[in-house]
């Protein structure tokens, strides 16, 4: 019979290992309760609507789905489960939409055990807590200036090697065309050549290179 009062958790990571050792550290806990594990966003979203944890443990980086669109999702069908993301990435475009779309929290997987016990029942309790390191990686963000998707496709195209002619012709516009993106893209990001601005970017997980 399930003790009274637990909070529910499941456990949502790509990486077994991680799993097995958040169970274990969480089985010695006496008011909280691991009641599912899964290792893609996709999954994860299901297994909220299915088993309504209180509490989710949220990677980032996972197949069929990120971490960040999960939680989107979650919010929106199962907007009484509270999303907890644990991630090795301080800042990424993915955690400020995870915490733009409803997580409540944002901890880096190497927090302690007590911080994250700590995380789970301050957010199931209907608190919010982000790591010092992870808001200021949001905030570094935030102060980047914005691109276009053709912008950014364009970008990624650079990292991956992809000379001018050959972006026009992938992109399906002229050569003209994609100097001026070029042309716009090195002013926003106050970068003095294409590989500075496509390594800026990778590094900022604006794109994946």
């Amino acid at each position: 019979m399930e003790a009274k009062g637990k909070i529910r958790i499941l456990l949502a990571d790509d990486h077994f290992v991680v799993r097995s050792g958040l169970a274990s550290i969480l089985s010695f806990e006496e008011d909280l309760e691991v009641v599912g594990e899964t290792d893609n966003g996709v999954s994860a979203v299901e297994m909220a609507k299915e088993l309504k944890p209180d509490v989710v443990l949220m990677d980032l980086k996972m197949p069929k789905m990120d971490g960040a669109e999960a939680t989107v999702q979650m919010h929106r069908s199962s907007p009484e489960t509270k999303v907890l993301i644990l991630t090795t990435f301080g800042e990424s475009v993915e955690m400020k939409k995870a915490l733009e779309g409803g997580a409540a929290g944002a901890l880096v997987k190497s927090s302690s055990q007590e911080e994250i016990i700590g995380a789970i029942r301050r957010i199931a309790a209907g608190g919010r807590i982000v790591s010092r390191e992870i808001m200021h990686g949001v905030r570094e963000l935030e102060s980047i200036p914005s691109l276009s998707s053709r912008q950014l496709e364009i970008l990624n195209l650079i990292a991956k090697g992809f000379s001018n002619q050959e972006i026009a012709k992938v992109v399906g516009v002229s050569l003209e065309t994609v100097k001026d993106h070029i042309k716009k893209i090195l002013a926003r990001l106050n970068a003095s050549s294409r590989t500075e601005a496509a390594s800026f970017a990778v590094n900022l997980h604006l794109i994946t290179g």
